[in-house]
This record gives structure tokens, sequence and C-alpha cells, in this order.
């Protein structure tokens, strides 16, 4: 579903980096899109998301946003996520999951 990013959104946001090497990039990229096909959209909280992969395929950045903070926090506490994260930071150099707030839409 598309995601309308305004300044007047009172939920949270969530952008999430992974490295990688090349050869694991779409690993970690079927590992993604399975977790938020699967566990991730279906949590309550969750409004929305997006996986975008750069053109050297090292890096992967999700955007997800949810009702609320805890909502997203209470996904990650999940045993089925915590299971999933595991494997996905075991291919992965770094993988950074960050809170931020929309500061200004153009």
């Amino acid at each position: 579903m598309p995601i309308d990013i305004t300044t007047d959104f009172h939920g949270q946001t969530v952008i999430s980096t992974f490295e990688m090497t090349p050869g694991t990039c779409t690993d970690v990229l079927e590992a993604l899109t399975t977790a938020y096909d699967e566990v991730i959209r279906k949590q309550p909280g969750f409004l929305g998301g997006a996986i975008h992969v750069n053109d050297a395929q090292t890096r992967i950045s999700t955007y997800s946003r949810w009702v609320k903070r805890e909502d997203f926090q209470a996904m990650l506490r999940t045993q089925e996520m915590r299971e999933r994260n595991r494997g996905i930071a075991a291919m992965c150099s770094r993988f950074e999951p960050v809170m931020y707030e929309v500061a200004a839409v153009f």
C-alpha cells in the first residue's frame, strides 16, 4: 500500500539499513521480503513499508510506519522476528534500525 509522507504524522517511522556484499544481497532481500509478507505486515500497528536496494547491491534500506513506537518494539520482541533477525544479521556486515520523525516534506 502506498505511504503518504506528511509532517503531521503522529506515529512512528523506522528506517533500517543493512550492509552486505553483492553476493548476499539477494538472500537478504528474500529474507526481508518474506519477513514483511509473513510476519511484519500482520503485526498490530503496522501501517505500511517499503524495501530499497542500491545499485551496487551492497545496501538495503527498509522504511516502515507504525501507529506507535511500542507497536514496532513489540514486533521486534516476537519469537518469530527475533529468529528471523538473527538470520538476517548473520548475512550482513551491519544492520541498524533507527526511529525517525518527519521533519519536512518536499
